[in-house]
């Protein structure tokens, strides 16, 4: 699972890579920071430091997108299928240390 999760990011950085250039709503994102979609059925968009990326929990959650999505995701971003609450627990943990 170790390795599993090492193989993730470098995919992520790439996803997020080429969508940089198609989606209209990376203009309002930061330079450092991505959007994501978050929700099992509707989705809210977040945006949230890339260093994020390299942390366990959140490699959890990318994880979990790749397992429900593969590198296929429906809004065009990169879509974490968690419970918003979940997800903001753990971003206020990750912006807290």
């Amino acid at each position: 699972m170790g390795i599993r999760l090492l193989s993730l990011v470098p995919h992520a950085k790439q996803i997020l890579k080429i969508q940089s250039g198609l989606t209209k709503n990376q203009l309002d994102v930061p330079k450092g920071h991505v959007a994501v979609y978050v929700g099992e059925i509707q989705r809210k968009r977040f945006v949230v430091p890339i260093s994020y990326l390299n942390h366990p929990s959140f490699k959890q959650l990318l994880c979990h997108a790749e397992e429900e999505f593969g590198f296929h995701h429906p809004q065009g971003g990169l879509t974490i299928p968690c419970k918003e609450d979940a997800f903001t627990e753990i971003t206020s943990r990750l912006q807290a240390s």
